[in-house]
């Protein structure tokens, strides 16, 4: 996995998505911090299930708080960071979705 993590660079300096990932990444080294990501992007999907299910918008509501508290006790926790969804949500959000996805495929370890 490669990854670039500085205390110094600030995430709103990349100018496109595929420059911030390999950032991103680097802000999630601990593997602790990757699982707990990995369970709350999954519960949320699993809400995002529920409301398409049986059109409860509280679903919704449900799904971000659950994505955003196990990635936060994650950060706060295990990585001693900030996540950078505080300065880049969107590509935070995105960033998330892609590592879910490439630990699905093996790609990032778990370990």
């Amino acid at each position: 996995m490669s990854q670039t993590s500085s205390p110094h660079l600030d995430p709103r300096q990349f100018k496109s998505f595929a420059e911030f990932y390999p950032f991103y990444l680097g802000e999630h080294r601990n593997p602790i911090c990757r699982r707990l990501h990995f369970i709350g992007t999954s519960l949320s999907l699993l809400f995002l299930l529920a409301l398409v299910v049986t059109g409860s918008w509280w679903y919704l509501l449900a799904g971000l708080v659950c994505g955003y508290a196990f990635a936060w006790v994650g950060h706060f926790g295990f990585e001693k960071n900030r996540p950078a969804s505080f300065k880049r949500p969107i590509y935070s959000f995105l960033g998330d979705w892609m590592m879910w996805r490439d630990i699905l495929l093996g790609r990032i370890s778990l370990r």
